[in-house]
């Protein structure tokens, strides 16, 4: 599940222009740095040794895109611990099996283990499956998220299979499952009549064809499993009185969420960890708003901050604003958990972020054996090369003092 996602992200990059590049050589087009200080919208902070070596533009809010990211998994660090597992809850009532939504990273081989502990558990026949993602409102509306089929673009339900993305092969008019462990359900089939031939993997669009799509597999994979379902699938909070039949804790903890939303620039287990921060742990109904106050009041905390704006956590909102002085301060707070971010290799451990009109990238350069924080927020068109050489010439230019 796990690679094939990761491909369809790297597919839909691709199609939409975004695709990550080659290697670049130092200075690829001159020098960098200075073609990013020569522009009107460009920050650049960068710190050698703890002393600021370069500080352009430095408090100008700007649009972060994807570093976002850094903000979510250093207040979900500091929130839950990396050791944390998040955990789905199933439960029985009037012969109906139950299950409750918290887990970001829910994917078909976590749902093979889930429906293994109803087994173990005695459970061998239900009247029917209730699907219970109160945690998140129904309402619940990310500013940036599209309507595109981007896997990207998924929408955000606290109960929700594969990120709540869908892969299918169509060929010759024949529709198969994109993955050995996920079944090919009616949904699928009816997506799948829309798409061309070739390889998809598209997202699921809205709550309910969500929570539709998860209820189909969960019913595939327990009657794989000798369990008899005999009615149907309903929407719903689970039952006073319900009697707990199992918890599952996913296999990764949350270093194992983590590295993964980095590296692949996961949106959805972003905005799922921020709505989650949002409130106390089993707490229901959170939304943007809950989860916007508790992300200032965190970042009011932490670092004390002025002129700024959350709007989610992933970084698709053109609302956010951050300056790379911010950003840097975040980056430096994040130093212990280096080892999480996106390696370039030889070079950087960062995070990019990318929207039209937008390139930043943030993290630490190795420069001299040691690692060195920056930060870089470009708001105007340029190469998408040119963050990636600026760092290389941060860690191997000779003298910074230069700039």
């Amino acid at each position: 599940m796990i690679k094939a996602f990761t491909l369809a992200c790297t597919l839909s990059l691709v199609l939409a222009g975004l695709a990550l590049p080659p290697k670049t050589g130092l200075a690829a087009r001159g020098d960098p740095v200075r073609e990013l200080l020569s522009l009107p919208d460009a920050s650049l902070v960068f710190e050698q040794d703890a002393k600021l070596s370069i500080a352009h533009q430095a408090d100008r809010p700007m649009i972060p895109a994807s570093t976002m990211k850094v903000l979510t998994a250093l207040a979900a660090i500091q929130r839950w611990g990396l050791d944390h597992r998040f955990a789905t809850d199933t439960f029985t009532a009037d012969g109906w099996l139950w299950v409750q939504g918290g887990d970001p990273y829910l994917v078909s081989e976590e749902l093979d283990r889930l429906v293994a502990g109803i087994t173990q558990a005695g459970l061998r026949e239900v009247k029917g499956i209730g699907l219970d993602d109160g945690r998140f409102s129904p309402a619940l509306r990310i500013d940036g998220r599209s309507a595109s089929d981007n896997p990207y673009d998924a929408p955000v339900t606290a109960l929700a299979l594969n990120f709540n993305t869908l892969a299918l092969t169509k060929e010759n008019g024949k529709v198969q499952s994109g993955e050995a462990q996920t079944p090919l359900t009616p949904l699928g089939r009816e997506l799948a009549a829309r798409l061309g031939p070739g390889k998809h993997r598209i997202n699921l669009k809205d709550r309910e064809t969500a929570l539709r799509y998860f209820g189909e597999v969960l019913t595939a994979k327990l009657t794989g499993a000798g369990i008899k379902v005999a009615g149907e699938v309903r929407i719903g909070q689970v039952p006073g009185g319900a009697r707990r039949l199992y918890r599952h804790e996913n296999s990764r903890n949350l270093r194992g969420v983590l590295a993964p939303m980095l590296e692949y620039s996961n949106n959805f287990i972003a905005n799922y960890l921020f709505v989650l921060l949002g409130g106390k742990d089993g707490a229901r109904g959170l939304d943007m708003a809950s989860a916007q106050q508790a992300a200032r009041r965190w970042a009011d905390g932490a670092f004390g901050w002025r002129d700024y704006r959350i709007e989610d956590g992933a970084g698709l909102s053109r609302a956010n604003r951050l300056s790379a002085r911010q950003l840097l301060a975040a980056i430096k707070a994040f130093a212990p958990y280096r080892d999480l971010l996106p390696a370039q290799e030889g070079v950087a451990r960062a995070k990019t972020g990318t929207l039209t009109g937008v390139s930043t990238y943030a993290g630490f350069v190795r420069r001299q054996g040691v690692w060195q924080p920056f930060s870089l927020m470009i708001n105007q068109a340029v190469p998408y090369n040119l963050r990636l050489e600026v760092a290389e010439t941060l860690a191997r230019a000779p003298d910074i003092s230069r700039y």
